[in-house]
């Protein structure tokens, strides 16, 4: 890749399996768009989980400041942790944006980032962009691994039954993971889900107890367009966190509707807090699964924390 001159052309780093393999195969319709939008540009396919990453990290280093990823929040994620693991230069430098063409487009809602190619294109040639924050999750690779790893995340982390989830959905063979994949797979494993032990030890305070599910938010959509974190706002440099308590797994079902009216805070044992920074401690035998982004992580003990207004993205 040449070194070019910083912040005068974009890199696209396209993930060719994202949306079910629906990037692949509208990438020469796309690549004509942009060529026919004055776009100025290179791109580069990724190859295997986590490349986007390596990706990124090599764009930086030639000198590229202004990154889209095309796909979906895993190819978000995975676009922003080369951003964040790099040290070539600050993250206020580079410029991000995502075309959405993924099976899940949770974070684009917030934005209000446009799915359709020709809106998207007007709105990445304006250049208009705004800081939001950036979550960074330190986790263990698995329960019988010691070993802790860190990673950033754009969106939205769950820990406890939104692990479970991610772990299960793992491999599966799907194109449409969106709301109607979620509810499937919450539905499938809810009743087969042990709730575990722990502990939460944020701004002070402590609680303690068997634990559905906590989240933690820069952004309010997770889970194809469900609102787990309703309280959210990307910019306030804090982490809006819901925790539930033990709940029946026909009560969960039965006050879904909730989740995407962004009315989960109605539920009596459903509490909403802001953080800055966030230990979870399993205290059971159970372990306590953790996802970021909508991707498998590993298990606690975790600790979650926020970059205020780290990122520049792109805004319509």
């Amino acid at each position: 890749m040449p070194s070019l001159e910083k912040n005068k052309k974009w890199i696209f780093i396209v993930n060719p399996v994202a949306g079910g393999g629906k990037v692949m195969k509208q990438w020469a319709s796309i690549n004509s768009e942009l060529l026919k939008a004055d776009i100025v540009f290179q791109y580069r396919f990724s190859k295997k989980k986590m490349h986007i990453t390596e990706l990124v990290k090599e764009a930086i280093k030639n000198n590229f400041r202004k990154i889209v990823a095309v796909g979906g929040d895993g190819t978000a994620h995975e676009a922003i942790n080369g951003i964040f693991q790099q040290n070539i230069c600050p993250s206020s430098e580079i410029t991000f944006g995502l075309l959405p063409i993924g099976t899940g487009n949770d974070w684009i809602k917030t934005h209000r980032i446009p799915k359709k190619l020709q809106q998207w294109t007007v709105c990445i040639k304006k250049e208009k962009t705004v800081f939001q924050d950036i979550g960074f999750i330190i986790f263990q690779k698995n329960e019988k691994n010691e070993k802790k790893e860190k990673r950033f995340f754009i969106n939205v982390a769950g820990l406890s039954y939104d692990g479970y989830v991610a772990k299960k959905a793992v491999g599966q063979k799907t194109t449409f993971f969106n709301s109607l994949f979620y509810l499937k797979m919450m539905a499938r494993c809810l009743f087969r889900y042990k709730i575990p032990e722990l502990e939460i030890l944020f701004n002070g305070q402590k609680k303690e107890g068997r634990l559905l599910t906590v989240n933690l938010g820069i952004c309010r959509y997770s889970g194809g367009g469900m609102q787990l974190v309703p309280h959210a706002k990307p910019d306030d440099g804090k982490l809006a966190m819901t925790i539930a308590g033990k709940i029946n797994p026909l009560a969960v079902l039965l006050v879904s509707p909730l989740f995407y009216l962004g009315k989960i805070g109605w539920h009596p044992k459903v509490d909403f807090y802001f953080a800055t920074n966030v230990r979870i401690n399993p205290l059971g035998n159970h372990p306590v699964y953790a996802e970021a982004d909508g991707e498998f992580l590993g298990t606690a003990p975790a600790e979650i924390g926020i970059i205020p207004n780290a990122l520049k993205i792109i805004v319509p």
